[in-house]
């Protein structure tokens, strides 16, 4: 603690003659050879050189977002308004962008995000970031509504939702640069492009909008299609096994706090199966906190007749768990998995509005 009194620290002072823009250069010169700052970080320097206390103005729209329920990050307010000011989601242009153009922009972009949240959850039935793939999708959705001055048709409405469920369930901004992926949609958009050319640059990336049963083998709770299986479920009524509670992300208390259980408990796969196997999707449930705990580490083949008894086997059903006694055996872990894949890739594509035998144009 001493020695702080005698630690010696560089300090560059600058001449009072500078403007703030020289000032920023220098600030972010200095900094690409120290810590290492984000482009975002660098971007908000730039722009609070320019337009005092708009750190202040930025901070209290975030604030507003968050009290809707989505926390934003800073860095994606700032890249929002960085399309709205130039067509585009790149920082690299920030530096040229005047003071009027930024405040315009601003007002713009608020306006786009609201609509964007506002979509998202009364449309979309996405009521948290939690439940997004990449929040990119907000801010293609903030720029679709401002490209059509908020003023959207039943039909392009429709298809705008189609294009944010299939976008999240695929990862649309997870495969490859996102920056560069969001660009390409915000071209469309700028091109008077809508919702079917947004669908059609997202089937050109992904192949086919349908869900097969292959695409879940092997994938775990960080997986985006793990989030649409949550929406999937919770839109087939599914509950709680003890509570009854229809299953939600934002439930208070520990007792009912939503949690994924594993159907086979890792404790009942370890030494037979790998802990990859163990993760699969098709392995996990959503249910609260205490019938989590309540269940522990049991075999599926000991708590499912109690809980079949006591709730039925519809219960089940909307979380796409099947029941057969013979798949709930430790031996029959693949069987079970395999037939848990068919009965979610037909859920999904039954709440996604995609079939394999009519995909939608």
């Amino acid at each position: 603690m001493r020695k702080i009194k005698t630690y010696v620290y560089r300090m560059d002072i600058l001449e009072r003659s500078l403007s703030y823009d020289e000032v920023t250069e220098i600030f972010v010169r200095v900094n690409s050879l120290g810590a290492k700052l984000r482009s975002s970080d660098l971007a908000l320097a730039q722009i609070t050189a320019k337009w005092r206390n708009s750190l202040t103005i930025f901070q209290a729209f975030q604030k507003q977002c968050s009290e809707a329920g989505f926390y934003l990050d800073l860095g994606l307010i700032l890249k929002n308004l960085v399309v709205f000011a130039t067509g585009q989601s790149r920082f690299l242009t920030v530096g040229r962008l005047k003071l009027e153009e930024l405040q315009k922009a601003w007002t713009e972009s608020c306006q786009g995000m609201e609509f964007a949240l506002n979509f998202l959850k009364s449309n979309a039935g996405i009521d948290s970031p939690a439940l997004l793939a990449s929040p990119f999708i907000l801010v293609t959705l903030a720029y679709f509504g401002h490209k059509r001055n908020y003023h959207l048709t039943p039909e392009e409405s429709e298809r705008l939702r189609f294009w944010v469920l299939v976008a999240n369930a695929k990862g649309r901004y997870s495969r490859g640069s996102s920056e560069t992926l969001l660009d390409q949609d915000l071209t469309t958009l700028k091109q008077n492009g809508g919702a079917p050319e947004l669908i059609e640059r997202l089937r050109q990336q992904v192949g086919r909008l349908d869900v097969v049963p292959e695409e879940l083998e092997g994938r775990n709770q960080r997986s985006s299609l793990f989030k649409t299986m949550f929406l999937a479920f919770r839109a087939a009524g599914a509950k709680d096994w003890r509570s009854n509670l229809i299953i939600a992300h934002d439930h208070s208390g520990t007792q009912h706090k939503l949690q994924f259980h594993h159907i086979f408990p890792k404790a009942v796969l370890k030494n037979t199966y790998t802990s990859r196997e163990a993760d699969d999707i098709s392995n996990l449930a959503f249910i609260g906190g205490k019938t989590n705990r309540a269940i522990s580490d049991k075999p599926p083949v000991a708590y499912f007749p109690a809980l079949i008894e006591k709730a039925g086997v519809a219960t089940f059903d909307a979380q796409c768990i099947p029941t057969d006694a013979a798949l709930l055996e430790l031996g029959s872990y693949k069987a079970f998995l395999t037939k848990r894949r068919e009965l979610i890739a037909k859920r999904l594509n039954e709440f996604l509005g995609t079939t394999p035998a009519q995909p939608a144009q």
